[in-house]
């Protein structure tokens, strides 16, 4: 299967910029697989669309600030750094980073970040860069020094308003490098509705990082190595899943990264307790075991989880066609844009 299926025509206006004014007012591309049906809702309108006995399972990863500016020691030019996940080292404080114009960071380089930490290059993974600091850095520093890690696709700096917005409402375990932006629509209120309703909440917590938004580069699909991601399962959740399974309630997955963790995690009888990682790539011809319906944003072309929801709805073709009903209907895309319901 050819990466260049699974590419589609999008006029650049549709690309969010900005989140809606109000968290949750966005619209609801509805499919449904048993009858081919697209209706067009509204995110808020959910608690009204899902089978009252469903159990939703949340990503509650939290982004973490980041993206660090610097200035080259050597050059005096400005860059940046976006921090992926901390390396097992000896003590110095040694993190793996996608690099700005990476292969003029080479070895021995060395830089200055804010309030006078330096960093210096000490390793090179392809096109990633192991960046050691000379003091440690924490969430406490990222939260003051860090910046909100927005995706390419949004063309502008980040801002105070992303602190809030690129972050879902219930949002609890920092590690993550992107926004698991599925969850993005949902609001406390939100939240409560569904309860209210008898529906269940279970979460996990999956570390967006290169496994969710590396780009495919293969030409064939199957060509291509998913790099993993390390995933959380606490014991009440994993219980409140199993039970739902058992029961034969609706378990609807918010989010790709919240597929890709249950998929990855359960076994046939019981899901995976505590951490682990997962690799997996999803893509058409893939039989799902445990997630039966999906709430999703929609997503970039060619990318990995475009490739997951075409699996998913049971076939590409489908997918791109409302696609391009999405296009023509002007819907909104990607990270702060509108969302697809799948059931």
């Amino acid at each position: 299967m050819k990466t260049k299926d699974f590419s589609f025509n999008l006029p650049g206006e549709l690309i969010a910029q900005y989140p809606p004014a109000e968290r949750g007012k966005s619209r609801l591309m509805v499919l449904d697989r048993s009858t081919g049906s697209r209706t067009h809702r509204m995110v808020e309108e959910l608690p009204d669309i899902l089978d009252e006995a469903s159990l939703l399972v949340f990503n509650n990863s939290k982004v973490r600030k980041a993206r660090l500016y610097a200035r080259s020691l050597a050059a005096g030019i400005n860059t940046e750094f976006l921090l992926l996940n901390r390396e097992q080292d000896d003590g110095r404080c040694v993190w793996k980073v996608m690099a700005k114009r990476a292969r003029r960071r080479r070895m021995g380089s060395r830089y200055a970040f804010a309030d006078g930490r330096e960093g210096e290059i000490v390793g090179e993974d392809g096109e990633f860069r192991l960046l050691r600091f000379d003091q440690p850095i924490d969430e406490n520093w990222l939260d003051v020094y860090g910046h909100i890690p927005l995706p390419p696709y949004i063309k502008r700096d980040d801002g105070e308003m992303d602190s809030e917005r690129y972050q879902t409402v219930y949002a609890r375990v920092p590690g993550s490098a992107a926004a698991p932006t599925a969850g993005l629509h949902f609001t406390d209120a939100l939240l409560e509705k569904l309860r209210r309703k008898g529906m269940e909440t279970a979460f996990i917590t999956l570390h967006v990082g290169l496994g969710t938004f590396l780009p495919v580069r293969s030409e064939n699909i199957e060509d291509h190595k998913m790099h993993e991601e390390v995933f959380t399962i606490d014991e009440q959740s994993a219980a409140r899943i199993e039970d739902a399974k058992a029961r034969g309630r609706p378990i609807v997955a918010v989010g790709t990264t919240s597929v890709r963790t249950l998929e990855s995690a359960w076994d046939g009888k019981k899901l995976r307790r505590g951490e682990g990682s997962t690799d997996i790539f999803i893509y058409p011809g893939y039989s799902f075991n445990l997630v039966d319906a999906l709430f999703t944003n929609f997503h970039t072309p060619e990318s990995t989880l475009l490739m997951l929801v075409s699996a998913f709805a049971s076939g590409r073709e489908w997918i791109l066609e409302s696609y391009e009903l999405a296009v023509r209907e002007r819907y909104r895309f990607f990270s702060y844009g509108d969302a697809m319901f799948i059931r």
